[in-house]
């Protein structure tokens, strides 16, 4: 078994290639790994395989040097080559590819000529004008860095929940497992699916509370053991994220399991109505309050959460719902939506392929979608505006769309691929195409890729003029926003799902772990007026399809059901769908 996959390989190809150019090393040199870099990327055979049976350099674009240093890399972990072309540079000096902006050769600038080697050095240098005056720089090159170098104060610690989820779950899984345990949960906003988390705080009911901290804190994916105690223990895993444990008694596990999830609003919501009964509600027991003035009402038993719930007059409330938006009253009244859920999802759109900047070509990303069970996939490769994307020109997107029909003449009545695109929302609110190339596909998902700072009425208008196409189906990324790394930009969201309603426009829910983008937060007030949502991964290979894990979590938190998300649809009604907003005109 390898110890390393290809995707580690890729990344350490990148690294490689970023120090030598910062080295100045000769551009074919460079140029070596950059190609490995795009050949394993499209590469869709059995990669392990290869590493194994020492044949990688099959592969066209890898060299038998190149070879060598894969193949030490996947099945030893390490590469002395690597380690030391990084020990000739300062390691601080790394810490500046963290900010937007600033690639290779202007960190080399920085480095040779200004002796910038750390962040606090490079913003020190930004505000004495001494990046300003250097070539190649100039004002807004050094107003943009200080932004990069502020946006990342800001966003020390947090973690984008599709980043630390599968290291979260493993973990989680394998405590599970232990016999030990009787009950485990993660809990925290982790458990509550918020976008993005600053720890992860795991729950376990045990009579045997040492074993299980030990198990914890020994864990492979630990890096740094913070605290270590019989029934609390915190450490550092190597993302970087904080993790904590707190192991309880299994009577203590309804309770503590509902404390530590959370939110602090939500709880004390919880525990106001806990009093009103004469009862007090902390995180290890529902129990009498010794202050009541009146003699309290008998507490039925608690097994579980949704027991807790019931004696305090609720229907259970989904984790993700409790943000004390609305939640404990629906509770009460019986009002609770039945929240959308993973297996409801009969296909998705917005997914690219290698026609445009994705990594795995159609077929591939057909099969893939048919091995999750999917009975459709759309397939909206990025337009030509794109031309950082590589997107298609008329021409290139109507080959396409014949492809797709010969695909599906194959795949017969159980799975369809649908031929659309990513449009561009070009500055003035057109398109990127005219309204016959657009009348051949069979729908478009509109998206704004460029100047993004215009004021907020320009962009608003900007958006639903596109919208007002007929060819329009769904707004891409609404919003544009990009987690712990780009704020929105400047929008009016509910003049936007108006126009929405009023022209049946589909409003998407980016699932990438770097979007969850339009914001959960806005998803009852269109829900409201009547605007559907489509959970789309923004999948550029085969394995992003899971994203939509995430997309589930952003929709379950904005309240949305299966009836609200048009992709839960089968075939047969989801065409009807597509085809609405067409019909409109």
């Amino acid at each position: 078994m390898l110890e390393k996959s290809k995707e580690d390989v890729i990344e350490l190809l990148e690294s490689i290639a970023r120090l030598l150019e910062l080295k100045g090393e000769n551009v074919f040199k460079i140029r070596a790994y950059t190609n490995a870099v795009r050949t394993l990327e499209t590469f869709s055979g059995d990669f392990n395989a290869l590493v194994e049976e020492k044949r990688l350099g099959e592969v066209g674009g890898i060299g038998s040097a190149l070879e060598e240093k894969v193949t030490t890399f996947a099945t030893t972990g390490h590469l002395p080559y690597f380690e030391a072309l990084k020990a000739e540079f300062p390691s601080t000096l790394f810490d500046l590819f963290e900010l937007q902006g600033l690639g290779p050769k202007k960190i080399k600038a920085l480095w040779e000529e200004l002796e910038i080697t750390t962040v606090e050095g490079l913003e020190a240098a930004c505000k004495d004008g001494r990046v300003a005056s250097l070539k190649g720089f100039g004002a807004k090159t050094a107003a943009n860095i200080l932004t990069s170098i502020e946006a990342r104060k800001q966003y020390a610690g947090s973690f984008r929940l599709g980043d630390i989820a599968a290291d979260a779950e493993i973990m989680l899984d394998q405590i599970k497992e232990l016999p030990e345990v009787l009950q485990a949960s993660l809990a925290g906003s982790y458990r509550r699916r918020k976008e993005v988390v600053h720890d992860l705080d795991f729950l376990v009911s045990t009579r045997q509370p040492a074993a299980v901290s030990a198990f914890f804190v020994q864990h492979a994916l630990v890096e740094t053991v913070l605290a270590h105690g019989a029934t609390k223990s915190s450490v550092r895993l190597k993302t970087g994220i904080q993790a904590d444990l707190r192991v309880v008694a299994p009577e203590e596990y309804p309770s503590a399991l509902n404390y530590f999830t959370g939110s602090k609003e939500h709880n004390i919501a919880l525990r106001s109505r806990a009093l009103a009964r004469g009862w007090t509600l902390n995180e290890y027991r529902l129990g009498p309050d010794e202050k009541a003035k009146s003699t309290p009402d008998p507490i039925p038993p608690i097994q579980t959460e949704a027991d807790l719930y019931r004696a305090l007059g609720l229907d259970y409330i989904e984790p993700e719902l409790r943000e004390d938006r609305g939640e404990i009253a629906a509770a009460a009244e019986h009002r609770l939506p039945h929240l959308v859920q993973l297996e409801n999802l009969r296909g998705t759109f917005h997914n690219h392929t290698t026609a445009s900047d994705g990594r795995s070509t159609l077929e591939e990303m057909a099969e893939a979608a048919q091995e999750l069970g999917l009975e459709y996939l759309g397939i909206s490769d990025h337009s030509v505006s794109s031309f950082q994307a590589h997107g298609l020109d008329a021409s290139r997107l109507l080959e396409q769309v014949a492809r797709i029909r010969e695909l599906n003449a194959g795949f017969g009545p159980d799975f369809r691929l649908f031929a659309g695109v990513e449009c561009d929302i070009l500055k003035d609110g057109s398109l990127d195409y005219p309204d016959e190339v657009l009348a051949q596909l069979d729908y478009v998902v509109a998206s704004v890729h460029a100047s993004f700072t215009q004021p907020q009425a320009e962009m608003t208008a900007r958006l639903i003029k596109a919208m007002t196409n007929p060819h329009v189906t769904m707004l891409g990324h609404m919003t544009g926003r990009l987690l712990l790394s780009r704020d929105a930009y400047a929008l009016d969201i509910p003049a936007v799902i108006e126009a929405a309603a009023a022209t049946g426009t589909i409003i998407e829910l980016n699932a990438s772990p770097r979007r969850l983008d339009m914001d959960w937060r806005w998803w009852p007030l269109a829900k409201e007026k009547g605007v559907l949502c489509s959970i789309n991964p923004d999948a550029h290979h085969v394995s992003h399809l899971q994203f939509l894990w995430n997309g589930i979590g952003a929709a379950r938190k904005g309240w949305l059901t299966a009836a609200d998300v048009v992709n839960t649809l089968p075939l047969g009604k989801i065409e009807r769908v597509l085809s609405d907003k067409r019909g409109r005109a």
